[in-house]
């Protein structure tokens, strides 16, 4: 026989609040209770539910969305298909695995003096997260991305440069990211995300597939492409300043320059992605064009002898 709870038993039980229950019942996402004389009584089948409303929750689904999911499940075309895809899309896109760090040791590798505006910065950057109740005890999500971080400080680097060239690196790696997502989406998933329903659950299992065999394919990519870059920007970098070659015309060589993300995804809503570096190119050179414009104008006036009556 199934256990029966009264609200408050279920609310302990839950995590959730007495309140939220009964919001949730009028919502229509969790089954009304059973009435035995003057007493509300609910099921463990309203305690998987709450448990389902509360995970999806954590995946970032709003209430609307969680409705149509749970009356999906309840019609029988499933939830589980969904949720992992959900769970491939929102695990890791890494092999790395976070490590535990202490602040000494943290210290010992930065050359041995504290530097709490540094710490700061690399918790704010995300590269260290604190550990509740451990004041001397940090998370390190990416021992990777730590350890340029220690050869280049080794190198002479100061902590600032580091963490002002991360947050540079970081808006055009987001850039790069979001092109993959709207390429990948257009050729790939448009199939299973535009149609007027939610996927079924053998759609959301086959997405959840491709998820995983294109899932590296960015990160390759990206490495190839940077491994490229390098190799031609670096040689010719070199060659200038041993003099190899003469000097190129800084006119002709392409500049890369962080654009807000936000300014970016509006000039992108404006015209197009693949208009976009061509728009913000022509609004510079008209900007350009305007100011030199009114420098001449200011400098080369009319003369105040033209405006004296006769």
């Amino acid at each position: 026989m199934d256990k029966t709870y009264r609200i408050e038993d279920l609310a302990h039980l839950s995590g959730a609040t007495v309140r939220t229950i009964r919001a949730y019942q009028d919502r229509g996402l969790l089954p009304r209770p059973e009435r035995r004389g003057r007493a509300n009584l609910y099921s463990d089948a309203h305690l998987v539910r709450l448990r389902q409303i509360a995970d999806l929750l954590d995946r970032g689904y709003t209430l609307a969305s969680i409705k149509e999911l749970l009356e999906a499940w309840d019609a029988g075309r499933g939830l589980g298909g969904v949720l992992g895809l959900a769970a491939e899309v929102e695990g890791p896109w890494s092999d790395e695995e976070a490590v535990r760090i202490s602040r000494a040791e943290l210290i010992e590798r930065f050359g041995g003096a504290p530097d709490d505006a540094a710490v700061a910065d690399a918790v704010e950057l995300g590269v260290l997260e604190p550990v509740p109740g451990d004041a001397d005890s940090f998370v390190v999500p990416s021992p990777q991305e730590l350890a340029v971080a220690v050869e280049l400080y080794a190198a002479g680097v100061p902590l600032s440069a580091i963490s002002g060239h991360l947050r540079e690196l970081r808006g055009q790696v987001e850039h790069i990211a979001a092109r993959f997502l709207e390429f990948t989406t257009e050729h790939v998933f448009a199939r299973y995300l535009d149609g007027p329903h939610r996927p079924t659950e053998a759609e959301a299992a086959e997405a959840a597939s491709l998820v995983r065999r294109l899932r590296p394919l960015a990160q390759h990519t990206v490495d190839a492409e940077l491994a490229r870059a390098m190799r031609l920007l670096a040689g010719r970098h070199l060659r200038q300043h041993l003099g190899a070659e003469a000097e190129p015309d800084t006119l002709k060589i392409d500049r890369n320059v962080a654009i807000p993300a936000e300014t970016m995804r509006a000039v992108e809503a404006l015209v197009g992605s693949e208009q976009a570096a061509e728009f913000i190119t022509l609004a510079a050179e008209r900007e350009v064009r305007a100011r030199s414009l009114d420098r001449l104008a200011a400098n080369h006036g009319p003369s105040g002898d033209l405006d004296e009556t006769p």
